[in-house]
């Protein structure tokens, strides 16, 4: 039981000093630090204005403000319950051991407990009034425990030491309001010293009170908030690049990046000679994302141009110095790429194939070569299901995994596939054939695009059927948070390649061809396939979810669909489109009713409905309904016209209820019973027509 009382607010404000924090974990870090101090606070019955709160980071700190925080705990009651009474006193009644026990855990007499009624029966009760701690006390254990807990993979040392950190910690701030708390960590007593920039800034900042530190700092070159340096870095950029009718290349990872490399955000434009465009433009951006950090600009039609900005983490008053700096580096980076560019051409990509029996795929599995020549063969037996043109699709298969071993992907590993698709084309390979080798890796996270050409389509599916039916086949299905081959992405890719580009296809005849081709013995064949489709089902299950589709639709459907992909969203949609219309929600409940009974009677064979024993009106008319509708459903299931099917069973909402309202089911006549129970298997036929409706209930 708690007791509120009036409780004096403030806002805290939290900053750690540190040597340059790791920039790709640094957002990381100071959110972890925040939910872990918070949640504790929120445990302790700590209030705080969590809309106005908020964790701040810079390379140099660690840093977060609660606003209107309580100043201390509220005051609360504490209550326990002791044993009932009968057992805590005798005949007599003298205090039993267990009274005794009970009184001296809570360090009173006995005398000292209530004796209370409950509806339950009479008990012994302690109760005490416990006040409560000032949050400076709170603090002293929360936030140790919090630091202790950040996600760090690896600690350090400092000095003489005996601390650890990620990196050595130099200041501590603790304001509530304008008092400094008693505080120490890391040997560092707080007070309200900060620094700022430390190029820009001589000496140290004094943070008079915690809701001025943002403003503070900001006055010592410090944009303390990432959200604001974030906005500050893509508004420069964009004027920047605007001043020169140009779009800059804002790639996420790098913004991130870059926000968490500055205190100060400078945006400056540079130039890199124009002789470089000849190297593909994917080879440009990533060596200029990847080395400098550098956003590239384009043109108004995407075609990139040779210049770039670089945010600089200080206004310098040589602005033009800095540029150059950055100018003169970049150039090695891309006469890199150009010589790679050049040395990679001066063969054709198919004379690579040799070199990929170097690399190994998977022990048990063999080399990329054997994974060549088992994709040739899978991708063109999988061909006519996206009408790809088999032998372009075996010849982009054979060529795919050639730019592997180019001196490119071995420097700039993310441009797998795309290199592929630049050399098949200098080779003189068609079209298609080169497309679908860049094709082949897509979708290669969640959200990403679908491979563009039938080929790439046949080759994408052939490529994750293979790892997939592979690494099962060698006991490695994924485990936990353990998927070191990415077979949940994969699983999710070969879901996306068949519903969205409307494939209808059995998974298991797929599954079975791809285990034909590995080059290991699969014992137990049938569990192993009941694992593979389990697995990609699971991830169905969650692809269907992100379309918005209810839990009941995707259950419905699954009972009676799960091996055709495209033909099970289908079924989703149109039943998604009318499950909570009435008549779908009377028959679920009827559905419901009927597989109970089938169910309850152990119906498992076919049974045939005998006309001439249907004696009631009711099932006389549901009999003549099932009859009617049964040629209309199916000749709408072969159109796959499932919103037709639907709008043909709801017709039975009506049959369905007077049959179950006058006809009793399981009548004494035998004969009479078991007409009826076929009648039932009849009707349930229709009613799983696209789906198990009894799940919608």
């Amino acid at each position: 039981m708690t007791r509120q009382a009036s409780n004096i607010q403030a806002d805290l404000l939290f900053e750690l000093g540190t040597e340059e924090l790791p920039p790709r974990a640094l957002d990381r870090l100071a959110r972890a630090l925040f939910e872990e101090v918070t949640g504790q606070l929120n445990k302790a019955g700590i209030r705080f204005d969590a809309q106005a709160s908020r964790w701040l980071a810079t390379p140099r700190r660690l840093a977060f403000y609660l606003a209107a925080i309580d100043r201390a705990q509220p005051d609360r009651t504490e209550e326990r319950r002791g044993p009932a009474l009968q057992a805590a006193f005798d005949e007599q009644g003298a205090p039993t051991p267990a009274a005794l026990g009970f009184a001296r855990s809570c360090g009173v007499a006995v005398d000292a407990l209530e004796k209370r009624e409950t509806p339950k029966g009479a008990w012994l009760y302690y109760t005490r009034e416990v006040a409560g701690q000032p949050l400076e006390a709170l603090l002293q254990n929360i936030l140790p425990q919090a630091l202790d807990k950040l996600p760090i993979p690896k600690r350090m040392r400092w000095g003489a030491h005996d601390f650890q950190f990620v990196r050595p910690v130099h200041w501590l701030v603790c304001l509530l309001d304008e008092a400094v708390l008693p505080l120490q960590l890391f040997g560092l007593e707080a007070g309200r010293k900060s620094q700022g920039h430390r190029f820009m800034h001589q000496g140290t900042v004094r943070i008079e009170r915690a809701q001025a530190y943002e403003s503070t700092l900001e006055q010592a070159f410090v944009q303390v908030c990432p959200r604001k340096r974030r906005e500050s870095i893509i508004q420069q950029a964009e004027q920047l690049a605007g001043k020169q009718q140009a779009r800059v290349i804002l790639n996420p990872d790098v913004l991130e990046e870059v926000v968490n490399l500055v205190e100060w955000p400078v945006a400056l434009l540079g130039r890199f000679d124009p002789d470089f465009l000849s190297v593909p433009p994917e080879c440009l951006i990533t060596s200029m994302e990847e080395h400098q950090r550098f956003f590239p600009l384009t043109d108004g039609n995407d075609q990139l141009l040779p210049a770039f900005i670089t945010i600089a983490n200080i206004a310098s008053r040589q602005p033009e110095v800095v540029i150059q700096g950055n100018e003169k580096v970049i150039r090695p980076r891309l006469a890199d790429a150009r010589f790679f560019w050049d040395s990679d051409r001066k063969n054709p990509l198919a004379s690579y194939q040799p070199r990929l029996a170097e690399m190994v795929f998977q022990q048990k599995l063999g080399t990329l070569l054997d994974k060549t020549h088992r994709l040739e063969n899978l991708t063109a037996a999988l061909a006519g299901l996206f009408q790809a043109d088999a032998e372009k699709a075996r010849r982009a298969a054979g060529l795919c995994k050639c730019d592997l071993v180019t001196d490119m992907v071995y420097e700039f590993t993310e441009l797998q596939g795309i290199m592929g698709k630049y050399y098949a084309l200098e080779s003189g390979e068609p079209q298609e054939v080169a497309q679908a080798i860049e094709d082949h890796y897509h979708p290669r996270f969640a959200g990403d695009s679908l491979p563009q050409t039938p080929s790439g389509r046949a080759l994408a599916l052939a490529d994750r059927l293979d790892t997939l039916c592979g690494i099962f086949a060698i006991g490695q299905k994924p485990t936990g948070n353990k998927d070191p081959f990415a077979l949940r992405r994969a699983a999710l890719g070969v879901i996306r390649l068949l519903i969205e580009n409307q494939v209808s296809t059995d998974i298991q005849a797929l599954l079975e061809t791809a285990l034909d081709a590995l080059p290991i013995t699969v014992e137990n064949r049938t569990v192993l396939l009941e694992e593979l489709q389990g697995f990609l089902l699971e991830r169905l299950r969650g692809y269907l979810a992100e379309q918005s589709l209810s839990h009941g639709v995707i259950e419905a459907v699954l009972q009676v669909q799960s091996r055709d992909y495209f033909d099970s969203f289908q079924r989703a949609q149109a039943l998604q489109a009318l499950q909570g219309s009435e008549a779908m929600q009377s028959l679920a409940q009827a559905n419901k009713r009927i597989n109970n009974i089938l169910k309850k009677q152990g119906v498992e064979q076919e049974l045939t409905v005998n006309p001439e024993r249907l004696q009631a009106e009711d099932e006389r008319v549901l009999h003549a309904t099932v009859e009617e509708l049964r040629p209309a459903v199916q000749a709408a299931q072969a159109q796959r016209d499932y919103g037709e099917v639907l709008q043909l069973t709801a017709r039975l909402q009506t049959p369905v209820n007077a049959f179950f309202d006058q006809v009793m089911v399981m009548a004494d006549d035998p004969e009479l019973r078991q007409n009826r129970l076929a009648l039932l298997q009849d009707l349930q036929g229709l009613l799983h027509a696209v789906g198990d409706l009894s799940r919608l209930g």
